[in-house]
């Protein structure tokens, strides 16, 4: 069998197995990336001796007995606002285009501990600001699935990566959908967990309320592995749970279970109004229907204050911004301007040189929604929508297990249509963002192609901490579709 034709938890199984090795995989994946990446630019780092390297101690490991999960030798890509020890992260921008970080964030840990290893860092949309990838200081990333396209956002890198071959599974951040979203427009699985599961500690911070840390991959089963991987209580991070003590635990590869009997799920009159594409609906509602078939109770129902949601979002993620992009000054690390004339001089230029105007545009509005003039107008006020917006959830979630509804409007759109139109390009993540405020897990995962041949994705959304019952919903229409498409 072809190594980079199995799964993350397949190919795992072969290694501890003894049929391909560690370095086997590695060697295939930098294969597939020298065929690949020039045309689609989803890394920004590749430290091929480190990988090979890192493969060779996880293959002795798992020789001695010593590494014996579901992710032990498989080659994984993390998202480059992910800090890793020894290893360049940039965010895509120019203003830390040379940090080394001293350690790695937990997450990476965590994975790392679990025998998965590291190829490199992939691109995104600079300080994941933007929906495209289109921001990076690095180039854009293209859609594997039709390179003329987007591949989605912030975490596009991740996600096209994954879609091409290019590792067997990747990391990203969710802000406001930027898992979610470029896992719809490349066909792979994306989950943004609950906020507090995955630890931020190593995370660089756009919107810190917001920011949650999750897994792109080929399907649901890996998707729940490597969750289940990343996922830790950290003292290190004070938004971090221990979601034993509410209750739930992290055993997401139990809910791996062909079965959604008696489930109750509810479809947003709202998410299928104006401004939804047809192809995209039509699949979409395809998707509930076969897990209607499968003995879920699948209903439409009122979700208020959705119009509401985008204005709160980047009215607080701005604000948030603003807040955490001061740091980078050129004094401590990064780049610096050459030429200035006292500090207030050095700030200026160093700022204006490192930052891209997508990031400069959010760090100016999140400036002026905390200035003295605007604080009770705008921010507070979006802080009292976020709270109703969670209501609104907490409401619907008494009465269904799930959300069902798009991840985003259209398809995948071309490259440069996007960026001509900032406001559009806001306006795209209508269907992800409450998710962000309301701090909820939700998933995307493939339903259709488009008459263009791009991916549609699904998406489903649960209450806080019940991301068992999004991957025994996914997992059941993941198994239902791929019978009927064979």
């Amino acid at each position: 069998m072809d190594i980079l034709a199995y799964s993350a938890v397949e190919l795992s199984a072969a290694i501890r197995e003894g049929s391909v090795t560690a370095v086997e995989a590695m060697e295939a994946v930098l294969a597939r990336i020298d065929e690949k990446e020039r045309v689609l630019n989803a890394y920004v780092t590749i430290d091929r001796e480190r990988a090979l390297k890192a493969a060779a101690a996880a293959q002795e490991k798992i020789e001695k007995g010593e590494l014996t999960g579901p992710l032990a030798g498989v080659p994984a890509a993390v998202k480059d606002n992910l800090c890793t020890e020894g290893m360049r992260t940039t965010c895509s921008s120019k203003i830390l285009e040379n940090f080394v970080p001293a350690f790695s964030a937990e997450a990476v840990v965590n994975l790392e501990k679990a025998g998965a290893v590291l190829i490199g860092k992939t691109n995104m949309d600079e300080f994941a600001m933007g929906s495209t990838t289109e921001t990076s200081a690095w180039g854009v990333t293209r859609n594997p699935q039709n390179t003329d396209h987007v591949p989605g956002g912030s975490s596009g890198g991740s996600a096209a990566a994954v879609a091409a071959g290019e590792c067997f599974f990747a990391l990203g951040s969710d802000t406001g959908g930027s898992i979610r979203q470029p896992a719809s427009f490349c066909g792979v699985v994306g989950l943004k967990p609950t906020y507090g599961t995955v630890s931020r500690y190593g995370l660089i911070a756009y919107a810190s309320s917001l920011d949650q840390i999750g897994p792109l991959t080929r399907n649901v089963a890996d998707c729940a592995a490597v969750l289940e991987a990343a996922a830790s209580h950290d003292p290190k991070d004070s938004t971090s749970i221990d979601r034993k003590r509410v209750g739930e635990d992290t055993d997401f590869t139990a809910a791996l279970q062909d079965d959604v009997t008696g489930m109750r799920i509810g479809i947003p009159r709202d998410y299928f109004g104006e401004g939804l594409d047809s192809e995209v609906r039509s699949a979409v509602l395809a998707a509930a229907e076969v897990l209607a078939a499968k003995g879920a109770v699948v209903e439409e129902f009122d979700l208020s204050l959705v119009s509401y949601a985008i204005p709160a979002y980047y009215t607080i993620a701005a604000a948030e911004a603003s807040s955490n992009l001061e740091r980078f000054d050129g004094i401590k690390y990064g780049h610096r301007a050459a030429a200035y004339e006292g500090l207030h001089d050095m700030y200026k230029k160093t700022r204006s040189e490192g930052f891209g105007a997508e990031v400069k545009r959010r760090i100016m509005l999140g400036a002026f929604v905390l200035s003295s003039g605007c604080y009770d107008a705008c921010y507070l006020k979006a802080l009292k929508v976020k709270a109703m917006i969670k209501k609104a959830f907490d409401e619907a979630f008494a009465m269904y297990d799930l959300i069902l509804g798009p991840v985003a409007p259209t398809t995948a759109p071309r490259l440069g249509e996007s960026l001509s139109d900032p406001l559009k390009m806001y306006l795209g993540d209508i269907y992800t963002v409450a998710v962000n405020l309301a701090g909820l897990p939700a998933v995307s995962l493939p339903c259709e192609v488009d008459a263009k041949g791009l991916p549609v994705g699904l998406q489903l959304i649960a209450d806080s901490f019940q991301e068992k019952k999004l991957i025994r919903a996914a997992y059941t229409y993941e198994q239902a579709h791929h019978k009927e498409m064979r």
